[in-house]
């Protein structure tokens, strides 16, 4: 029997989980998991590249825990766990760091970005993070990494890091391909559709929650930006607020634009924003109600980051003993 090829990703808990994070990544890891090797990691680390208080980045931890349970993640048949309890992920980091270029770092779009969000804070961390993100992939000898267009760039930095490695020292590393699914990959802000759907969102209802109450999520959907015409029509050059209701429309209810299309012809925005709201309330209601319950379970959420910390130890130490040996660090 082959064995199965190894997926892994992760979010950052530095705020709640959004629409876009379940309809562009989780939902689609739900379904990986039936085929693939699956790593699920809060990544804890990459959030303190910006100031975090330290009791919510806590709670948004095992909160995020929870919800990704609640969304269909089943701990048996994947490896959840956090960050921050898996060592190696800071140790190869430093190994990586070594094998990376300033010139390649000083290149990442993501890096610029956020150095004009965070100009009082432009530290070291902000700018090596995706060396730490290309630990956190090449520890388990990863095949695919599930992301967004906007996180490409860290994934082919990987592949090169991973080469250039391997170059010197022999095949240590697998080399990961990113993998964008088809429809939902690109949940965009519902108040400014050219920009993705973030927590970082100045306008609050832009962005969608996992935990949101129902009236909240209707109200948003109301107010969503669509244009002058009245046509419910999939055009994300010239109709991008439209555009962007209709993906939405279709990750929470499977339906494909053309269905979408037939089902609001001649009817206008003020039956269709509406219907994406419910849709996406109906969509939410089993994962906020059960994510509530799981929250309360202190016990349960630490029995399953404990063992999932000591499921994803075990493979990451292989690779960085491997790693250990390669670059010619003494043996403990």
């Amino acid at each position: 029997m082959d064995e199965k090829k190894v997926i892994f990703s992760g979010i950052q808990p530095s705020g709640e989980l959004t629409l876009g994070s379940y309809f562009g990544a989780i939902k689609n890891w739900v379904e990986l998991s039936k085929e693939y090797s699956c790593y699920y990691c809060i990544v804890d680390m990459h959030a303190i590249t910006s100031r975090q208080n330290p009791a919510e980045l806590r709670r948004h931890t095992l909160e995020q825990l929870a919800q990704y349970i609640a969304c269909g993640l089943d701990p048996k048949d994947n490896t959840i766990f956090i960050q921050s309890h898996v060592s190696a992920h800071a140790e190869l980091a430093w190994v990586m760091n070594c094998y990376a270029m300033y010139g390649e770092l000083s290149r990442m779009t993501q890096f610029k970005d956020k150095s004009a969000k965070n100009e009082d804070n432009i530290n070291a961390g902000l700018f090596t993070y995706p060396v730490l993100m290309a630990a956190d992939i090449l520890l388990y000898q990863t095949d695919l990494v599930p992301v967004g267009e906007d996180q490409k760039q860290h994934v082919e930095l990987t592949r090169d890091i991973a080469q250039r490695f391997n170059g010197v020292y022999g095949e240590v590393f697998r080399v990961p391909q990113p993998f964008i699914p088809k429809v939902g990959a690109r949940i965009m802000s519902l108040t400014s559709p050219e920009n993705k759907m973030s927590k970082s969102d100045k306008d609050p209802g832009g962005c969608i929650y996992l935990m949101q109450k129902p009236e909240e999520i209707m109200r948003s959907f109301k107010r969503a930006v669509t244009d002058s015409e009245t046509v419910v029509k999939y055009d994300p050059e010239n109709k991008r607020g439209v555009s962007n209701l209709m993906t939405i429309y279709a990750s929470a209810t499977g339906k494909s634009y053309s269905e979408i299309e037939k089902e609001f012809e001649g009817k206008g925005y003020g039956e269709f924003k509406p219907a994406v709201g419910e849709a996406v309330v109906e969509r939410l209601r089993p994962i906020r109600e059960e994510a509530e319950r799981l929250i309360k379970d202190k016990a349960y959420l630490e029995s399953v980051y404990r063992e999932g910390a000591e499921r994803a130890a075990r493979t990451a130490y292989k690779t960085l003993r491997k790693v250990y040996k390669k670059v010619g660090f003494v043996e403990k």
